[in-house]
């Protein structure tokens, strides 16, 4: 290291030394003030990285939440025979009908959702893979390609000049 560059850790050395004492007496605004310090670069010199993790309160239950004995049951109802083949939403009717209630409807549906047992019903298109051609020469000059990306190809080819 070269003089001056050991004079220049000398001077930051007693500098922050000298912010650290001042901090504790007058706060830290004004130690950056007096000392010519920007807060900025005072905050970037003590700042721990990385940051500490922030412990994370474990969830309460909501107090209207359905009880994991509640979920069973429902899902019992919504997996028996008679209600196979139905929507949440008409599940929903029928029991409304005979004067049960064990849930809402959206209840019933978010229940099917975080077990996976919802999806689309109707048949899924499934296309082929798309394979990128692949242009073969048999001999000089039989192979001839030309990109046009990047063109503004019109109607009319007398106007589709580069």
């Amino acid at each position: 290291m070269t003089e001056a560059q050991l004079a220049a850790v000398a001077f930051d050395t007693a500098r922050n030394q000298a912010l650290e004492e001042l901090t504790g007496l007058v706060g830290r605004v004004q130690a950056c003030a007096a000392l010519g310090v920007s807060r900025a670069t005072y905050y970037r010199q003590h700042r721990r990285s990385p940051a500490p993790p922030k412990p994370r309160p474990e969830r309460r239950r909501h107090a209207r939440a359905l009880t994991p004995e509640e979920e069973i049951r429902i899902l019992d109802v919504l997996h028996s025979p008679e209600f196979a083949d139905m929507a949440p939403a008409e599940i929903y009717a029928v029991l409304l009908d005979r004067g049960v209630y064990l849930c809402s409807e959206s209840t019933m549906c978010r229940l099917l959702r975080r077990h996976g047992e919802v999806r689309e019903r109707r048949r899924q298109a499934v296309h082929p893979p798309r394979t990128v051609p692949e242009l073969v020469a048999e001999g000089p000059n039989r192979v001839w390609s030309c990109r046009v990306a990047g063109r503004n190809l019109t109607s009319r080819p007398s106007q589709n000049r580069a």
